[in-house]
């Protein structure tokens, strides 16, 4: 199990941080947002369910965009935008 950090596309990332329990999802999402530049998008899979609101409430304080959520095979996606 590794935290997974990569640029896909221009201004596109991904952040897989499946088998990880809380806090390890937030703090990832967070060091991860730090890393890119404003207006660009990160798309976060995580499985861990309890950590979807925490991290909400961090997007939505530090004033990111959560422009989509979605469940798929047991995985959470968030698909991210900086403010």
């Amino acid at each position: 199990m590794a935290m997974k950090f990569e640029k896909n596309t221009d201004g596109t990332y991904l952040l897989d941080v499946c088998g990880y329990v809380c806090p390890h999802p937030q703090i990832y999402c967070k060091k991860s947002i730090e890393k890119i530049q404003e207006g660009e998008v990160l798309n976060m899979v995580f499985d861990n369910p309890s950590s979807a609101e925490t991290i909400k409430q961090m997007l939505d304080q530090a004033g990111h965009d959560l422009m989509e959520e979605k469940k798929e095979a047991g995985k959470i996606i968030f698909k991210i935008k900086k403010g």
